[in-house]
């Protein structure tokens, strides 16, 4: 995946905020912590991840082990916009590689990279659980059923232009 350069630093101060909503954070408390980190950073920062086991004394192992466990975690920069393109059976059948091939035709990076303004991020999936509709993307949190390389052009011209 592109990623950021290694000299950008970080602002930390944002995880004052994110320890603020968390009045006496345990091992317990990792998911929704790593959630809310991601949700102010956009990924996990390592000076973050640092900084949070030094500040919640939760082992740093503990938080890279559940970090690196779920795929909705991310160590690396992502783009502002997610795009998931679903590659199981039914949207396989249906015309899911050609959506595919129309997604990085049109933000001209491939499975796994970041546009270079950092507005999109590009994925495949084993399933987004929603064959009835397949084809199927999602970008971010939002479903789009039944698509063609036609509607997935359109649909992303419109998120490029947000």
């Amino acid at each position: 995946m592109t990623s950021a350069s290694s000299t950008v630093e970080v602002d930390l101060s944002h995880l004052d905020q994110v320890l603020a909503k968390f009045p006496k954070p345990g091992s317990s408390d990792v998911i929704p912590l790593l959630q809310a980190v991601q949700e102010s950073y956009g990924y996990l920062p390592k000076e973050v991840l640092e900084r949070l086991s030094q500040r919640t004394r939760i082992p740093l192992t503990q938080i890279y082990g559940v970090a690196t466990f779920y795929s909705q975690f991310s160590l690396e920069p992502r783009g502002k916009y997610t795009v998931r393109v679903c590659r199981g059976t039914a949207c396989h059948v249906r015309g899911g590689k050609k959506v595919q091939v129309a997604v990085h035709q049109q933000l001209g990076i491939s499975e796994g990279e970041n546009s270079a303004d950092m507005r999109f991020t590009f994925e495949t999936v084993g399933c987004l659980g929603a064959c009835a509709l397949a084809p199927l993307i999602m970008v971010g949190r939002t479903y789009y059923g039944k698509m063609t390389p036609g509607k997935t052009r359109t649909m992303l011209a419109e998120y490029a232009k947000a």
